[in-house]
């Protein structure tokens, strides 16, 4: 979505097409922005656990190649775009076959196999570290993750928005797109503890969003209000990171990039599955001096509590508010689009210092 924004802001004729698959959040967010959407039968997410799905999964990735292939004969795109991934291996080979030049990102330091596969078949690779472009062959930026425009925002106008007083803290906890149960559980057992010095903005996923308001109504009525919680948050998202002072919560790519530009400290619990990218991802950040790393079996209400104790550590989170800072590229949709508009227009492909200077340049 960042990068298809920055897109139209650069050349406001461009036609941007979204090609999604069927397990994902395309069908519910693509239309609402006004972008065309296609699906293939493949899904955009594989199933971990053991099911139909371990032998339906590979029969739908091989039927996907000749439907992108046929939706790229009857549109002719200039470029293709694609963020990797399972979803991307059909898109990018029927891309190859009809030699549309396409630009791959890639937002985890460890690439999975899929993007390894896939990125051999791409014209261009983007990506968040750069030690990730030694793990893959090709032409390589570095990008950092395209994330949502802060530009408008502020921090005084985020609080009043979520209606927060100015004096007292706020702990945003966010489990990204993964499963939240663990963080789900650990704020329900420490959630006493923690509204006694903070704001608890929550975002439980709408299964456990009930049961989160029935835990508000048994806390004492003077700390009630200082518990959030939210099935999910759209656009009151930029809010959210804007109002918090530490952010607890997984190692997602984007999460990780939204505060870092914002200075957001970090707690990161990284999602101990899909090949552990999230811990290496996390682990960046915490030898930057940004994070600190809490391993998934170790979250419990006590981890979060301790969590919660830096924000009574001022000289703490003022070295990782810094250190998060300098690792913030808040102008990565527009160094992506840049790579998207050469080879569309098949003009020289800007050097690396220059896609460096665009992406640490705030929109």
């Amino acid at each position: 979505m960042a990068v298809a924004r920055s897109l139209r802001e650069r050349a406001p004729e461009a036609q941007v097409r979204w090609l999604g698959g069927r397990r994902g959040l395309e069908a519910s967010i693509v239309p609402a922005e006004g972008y065309p959407l296609e699906l293939l039968v493949v899904r955009s997410l594989r199933t971990v656990d053991v099911s139909a799905h371990t032998v339906l999964d590979p029969l739908r990735l091989g039927a996907s190649y000749p439907q992108a292939l046929a939706m790229m004969l009857r549109h002719r795109p200039d470029v293709v775009f694609t963020t990797g991934g399972y979803l991307a291996m059909p898109v990018v080979a029927a891309a190859a076959t009809l030699r549309v030049p396409s630009v791959m990102w890639e937002g985890n330091l460890v690439p999975g196999r899929s993007v390894r596969v896939s990125a051999r078949l791409a014209t261009v690779l983007a990506v968040s570290f750069a030690e990730t472009c030694g793990r893959l062959p090709g032409r390589c930026y570095v990008t950092g993750t395209p994330i949502r425009s802060f530009a408008g925002h502020d921090r005084a106008a985020a609080r009043a928005a979520l209606e927060l007083d100015a004096d007292t803290p706020a702990l945003l906890v966010f489990g990204g797109s993964q499963a939240v149960r663990r963080l789900n559980r650990a704020v329900a057992d420490a959630l006493a503890r923690l509204v006694e010095h903070a704001y608890v903005i929550h975002l439980t996923g709408q299964p456990a969003y009930a049961e989160a308001l029935r835990r508000r109504e048994a806390l004492k009525p003077s700390s009630r209000t200082r518990y959030r919680p939210y099935p999910f948050m759209r656009s009151e998202m930029a809010d959210a990171l804007l109002a918090s002072d530490l952010l607890v919560g997984r190692a997602g790519s984007s999460t990780l990039a939204e505060a870092s530009v914002l200075g957001l400290p970090m707690v990161v619990v990284p999602y101990p599955h899909a090949s552990a990218h999230q811990v290496a991802n996390a682990r960046a950040l915490a030898e930057a001096g940004a994070a600190r790393i809490v391993a998934d079996e170790d979250f419990d209400a006590d981890a979060l509590v301790d969590a919660a104790a830096l924000l009574a550590q001022p000289d703490a989170m003022a070295r990782m508010r810094a250190a998060a800072h300098s690792l913030g590229r808040p102008g990565a949709a527009a160094a992506v689009a840049e790579l998207v508009l050469a080879l569309a227009e098949r003009a020289e492909l800007p050097g690396a210092q220059t896609v460096e200077r665009i992406s640490r340049t705030a929109a």
